[in-house]
């Protein structure tokens, strides 16, 4: 912290009577050092992060804070006030102020620092040895842990080489992985050993309150005999708590500001959810809040899952399994694209006819009483909106691979996919060159003075440069042509030949229900409709993937019905979701059974479902909508052929999977198991666990 604080940087007799005052004059000892290049500009920063939240401790504590691209590199000032400033603190104000400047773009060890410091505040001993100090020399030293007369610079120099001795994210999470080890080695009997909690701090900047409400809690559970593992999502990253620690917890403390990443890990245990500076104000009240929830049973429920980012998994993950997250990442988020536009598209043409899509902008011509004139405005709407399909896809991939940075190179490589007719394949390869680009790009080392820049100038310009350059000039037009190649071919595809198709494609939406696989069977219907006047194979690829979605929840549905003593009282009543599921294109809805009967349930599904894909191409049935289900049967061409190649598909695979049960040998009765609810078979869990 040498250079994160000097002489030149404290005031003892700070005279400002309001916290911007404060702030202002702090700033200035910064600007005077060339540390902050535009005092306003850094000063609108920092009343913007106060905005979201005041920035006073109890204990006459004020920390102003924030990211700015005005600060050239991480800076600390400090203030000592006589008469006390507001910061916002429930007890008065405060009489010892730190202002903290990161630059935008501030490397994970100069955070770590920080989130140092932010722990030693909520040290009593150091805060009055910075309400004694004399000079301004001392306060610094003191304040960088220099000084060697109190304990609170012991604590500091302790943590620091603690942190130091680790990788930058394995610090920020140093407090709690010691606590971590005091939990699972402990040799004491369940019923001796103490009350154990896993929480989670985080707050919208992610330099000081983060770390502050891990110390605060820390410290009140020893206080309290309380054995507390914190996990601090802040700005320098956060390593996930391992999860035997997570498992053997008795309760779990989420304090934060911003959304808790990978909130599910945590579901099924009593949790007591607040705000960040609750943590930091009164962390003895929130252990004995979750100890009371504990005694009475009170649990959390499954949540939904993270976002595809959020589930990007531990670094030792195989590139196999990165590149199907990133991929994911960007399906995801394209799908609703998919939805809203083609069913806008869908309804366009039921108002409007087929003739809709040769109908004048509804900015030149709108007749409000005029049928046709809503027509070509849904049609219009859904147009613009199928008209992101391939950027979003494109920027959500590199936004899987690079965070925030590879959203501009990500969707300006997908628009440039589109203006060169790359589509859909061109919107996947500009994806992970635009990641690429970024990621190689924050490897490189620069100086301190640019980093501010970096995510707002430099990684935008020279990654939209790099991906704008290939896209265009090196592999656009290959890949155009291959998509040209791969549209002519479809668009020829008769006979046997489109009853495969449908049929493999059938067998790609049951594989999984709802996975990659399902994903990529959809994903390439859907890129064949994103068109304003899509192929006539196209509409018929479309129909196939969606008739074949809806044949695993309604079979399973149809197999409760008829053979309800197959299944046990939970998947009996899951069957009776599954219908609606089902009906609307929802193959997720025969997750439940697959997850407790694999090796029956899927082939079954699987065989139904290339049965229906392969008897909707035969058909020749069409969909212009991307989903719906039944809702939208009125817009299917042959709507009845098409509802007879599900009902065949749904028909076989419940055969197969009543057949396949009927010949499961009994197991033998389990002590504890309820009536109705037969025990899984041997295969069946190795199939689960799997």
């Amino acid at each position: 912290m040498s250079d994160m604080i000097t002489a030149e940087l404290v005031d003892l007799d700070l005279s400002a009577d309001t916290k911007a005052a404060a702030a202002r004059a702090l700033a200035e000892r910064m600007v005077a050092l060339g540390r902050v290049t535009d005092l306003d500009g850094f000063l609108a920063d920092v009343a913007a992060r106060e905005a979201q939240m005041p920035t006073g401790l109890d204990g006459g504590i004020g920390i102003p804070h924030c990211r700015s691209e005005h600060v050239t590199e991480p800076t600390l000032a400090f203030g000592r006030s006589t008469a006390g400033i507001d910061f916002g603190a429930a007890d008065g104000p405060a009489d010892l102020v730190f202002l903290i400047a990161a630059p935008a773009g501030a490397d994970d060890a100069h955070l770590t620092i920080l989130s140092s410091l932010a722990r030693q505040l909520m040290n009593t001993e150091f805060t009055g040895a910075l309400r004694s100090v004399g000079d301004a020399r001392a306060a610094a030293a003191l304040i960088r842990g220099e000084e060697a007369g109190s304990s609170g610079s012991e604590s500091s120099e302790s943590s620091e080489s603690s942190e130091d001795s680790e990788s930058s994210e394995d610090s920020v999470a140093a407090p709690g992985a010691a606590s971590a080890g005091a939990a699972t080695d402990t040799t004491a009997s369940e019923g001796d050993r103490p009350f154990r909690v896993v929480a989670v701090t985080s707050c919208p900047t992610g330099i000081a309150h983060t770390y502050m409400a891990a110390e605060s809690l820390e410290n009140a559970g020893r206080d309290a005999g309380v054995e507390v593992v914190v996990e601090t999502q802040g700005s320098a990253g956060f390593t996930r708590l391992d999860p035997a620690v997570i498992a053997a917890a008795d309760g779990v403390i989420f304090a934060h500001d911003v959304p808790v990443r990978e909130k599910d890990r945590f579901a099924g245990k009593p949790t007591v959810d607040t705000g960040v500076k609750a943590a930091i104000n009164r962390p003895a009240e929130l252990i004995t809040e979750v100890r009371d929830k504990a005694e009475r049973g009170e649990v959390t429920a499954a949540v939904s899952g993270d976002t595809p980012v959020e589930r990007a998994g531990d670094s030792g993950e195989g590139y196999g399994t990165k590149l199907r997250t990133w991929l994911m990442s960007g399906v995801s988020y394209m799908v609703p694209f998919v939805a809203a536009g083609g069913l806008l598209i869908a309804l366009g043409f039921a108002i409007g006819g087929y003739e809709i899509n040769e109908a004048p902008s509804v900015m030149d011509h709108f007749v409000w009483t005029q049928a046709d004139s809503w027509g070509a405005l849904l049609f219009q709407i859904g147009g613009v909106a199928f008209g992101f399909l391939v950027p979003v896809l494109a920027g959500y991939i590199a936004y899987g691979m690079a965070d925030r940075p590879g959203l501009v190179p990500g969707f300006v490589g997908g628009a440039i996919s589109l203006t060169v007719n790359a589509g859909f394949l061109g919107g996947l390869t500009a994806g992970l060159i635009a990641g690429g680009v970024v990621i190689a790009i924050q490897r490189v080392r620069i100086p301190a003075a640019l980093r501010g820049i970096m995510p707002v100038v430099v990684i935008p310009l020279i990654s939209a440069a790099v991906v704008g350059f290939l896209m265009f000039v090196v592999i656009g037009k290959p890949i155009a042509e291959a998509q040209k190649g791969m549209t002519d071919w479809l668009n020829g595809l008769t006979g046997t030949n489109a009853v495969l198709l449908g049929a493999l494609l059938g067998l790609m939406m049951c594989f999984d229900l709802g996975g990659p696989v399902n994903k990529v069977a959809y994903t390439f219907a859907t890129a064949g409709i994103a068109v304003a006047s899509p192929s006539d194979s196209a509409m018929k690829i479309m129909a196939a993937v969606m008739a074949a979605g809806m044949v695993p929840p309604l079979a399973m549905a149809l197999a409760t019905t008829v053979r309800g003593k197959l299944f046990d009282r939970t998947e009996r009543e899951n069957g009776k979701a599954a219908w609606v599921l089902g009906a609307s294109f929802i193959s997720e809805g025969a997750i439940p059974f697959a997850a407790a009967d694999p090796l029956r349930v899927i082939p079954a599904s699987m065989v139904g479902g290339a049965v229906t894909g392969a008897l909707s191409m035969t058909f020749g049935a069409t969909l212009r909508a991307p989903h719906g289900g039944v809702f939208v049967v009125p817009l299917i061409g042959n709507p009845f052929l098409y509802l007879v190649a599900i009902a065949a598909g749904v028909c076989v695979t419940t055969a197969l999977v009543i057949v396949l049960k009927g010949l499961r040998k009994p197991a033998p009765a389990t002590t504890g198991a309820g009536e109705g609810t037969p025990v899984p078979s041997a295969e069946t869990k190795q199939a689960v666990a799997a």
